[in-house]
């Protein structure tokens, strides 16, 4: 089933395809950013707590609370600083305490689950509405967010790197901390995902003194300094070129021994080149994938790009793949 389902988002991840490419093209799991949130709501608000029910309240009272209007972010006529309005919140806060608060369907605004806010994140949120609503400028403000000690700062500034086009984060290229990006990379602690991010990153800034490193945790045993691999890889090959795909080969295309994993963020990795990198000729990437084709089991992973990228001279060996699939090659047959 889970081949299945990789397949499946091989396919379609090659007949609909972005035309914009995303800043981290191998980041996953991006949420929606509290820029999309407040911006795709009627009413978004800092509010102040004013009270909640007593724990002895009636029944239909429990979970009410009373906030008070501070600062508007996004409003309508019927929403104004000082209003008092109720939502439902089961907190502890103390009076005073400040959230985000949002809300649909003026006039009558049906107000959602608040946010509560620091000092910190309160100016945060304000900032959000005055930035520009993409490129470089907007990039540099979230960068200095990047693994804050706020879980809602750093998801955030995150999330927004993950969906801004990969050109607005070549242009930050200047603005970049090399060794602070450096020194995430190298941390095991720091989720795949981010990492991710940060691999993507330094292959826009980094040089040949960072492919030692890169080379140490490719050949690596230990998962956790092998984590976000895809984009790992496409690093490697941003900074050393089409002379980093010998290594690539031979640790995870070539051996039959290689587990699915690795090499399934191999492909991920040179498909971003094939089509996105700009850094390795087309026809070389194409070269690489050949290998797969001594790997019958995996072989259908490749042949898409092969056909998209107009490669006929495999011709003859897929046929010879068609016929001779069996039960551990099967898959082959769907895209030959």
């Amino acid at each position: 089933m889970i081949r299945k389902i990789a397949v499946c988002s091989l396919v379609a991840c090659l007949l609909i395809r972005a035309e914009v490419v995303e800043g981290c093209p191998f980041c996953s799991g991006a949420s929606q950013t509290l820029s999309e949130e407040i911006s795709s709501m009627d009413a978004a608000a800092i509010v102040k707590l004013v009270s909640v029910a007593p724990a002895d309240a009636p029944k239909e009272e429990l979970g009410k609370a009373v906030f008070e209007i501070s600062e508007i972010l996004v409003g309508t006529p019927s929403v104004k600083v000082g209003d008092r309005v109720n939502s439902i919140y089961f907190g502890n806060a103390e009076p005073g305490t400040r959230f985000l608060l949002m809300g649909v369907d003026p006039p009558k605004i049906s107000w959602s689950t608040p946010m509560k806010l620091t000092d910190r994140s309160s100016d945060y949120v304000k900032r959000l509405t005055k930035l520009p609503e993409n490129g470089v400028g907007r990039l540099t403000f979230f960068q200095t967010f990047l693994e804050d000690k706020e879980d809602l700062l750093a998801g955030d500034a995150y999330d927004e790197f993950a969906r801004a086009p990969y050109a607005d984060v070549i242009g930050l290229k200047g603005e970049m901390n090399h060794d602070q990006l450096v020194k995430w990379i190298r941390d095991p602690d720091v989720p795949a995902s981010r990492r991710r991010l940060y691999l993507t990153m330094l292959g826009v800034c980094g040089g040949a003194e960072d492919l030692p490193m890169i080379e140490e945790m490719l050949k690596s045993g230990d998962r956790r300094l092998k984590a976000g691999l895809d984009a790992m890889i496409a690093c490697y090959v941003t900074l050393k070129g089409a002379d980093a795909l010998p290594l690539i080969e031979d640790l995870f295309l070539r051996d039959a021994s290689t587990e699915y994993s690795d090499t399934y963020a191999a492909i991920m990795a040179l498909r971003f080149h094939g089509t996105d990198g700009d850094v390795v000729p087309q026809e070389r990437i194409v070269k690489s994938l050949h290998l797969m084709l001594n790997r019958p089991s995996l072989a259908d992973l490749v042949i898409p790009d092969l056909a998209r990228w107009e490669d006929w001279s495999q011709i003859d060996r897929l046929v010879q793949l068609f016929k001779t699939a069996d039960e551990k090659s099967s898959w082959v047959k769907v895209p030959v």
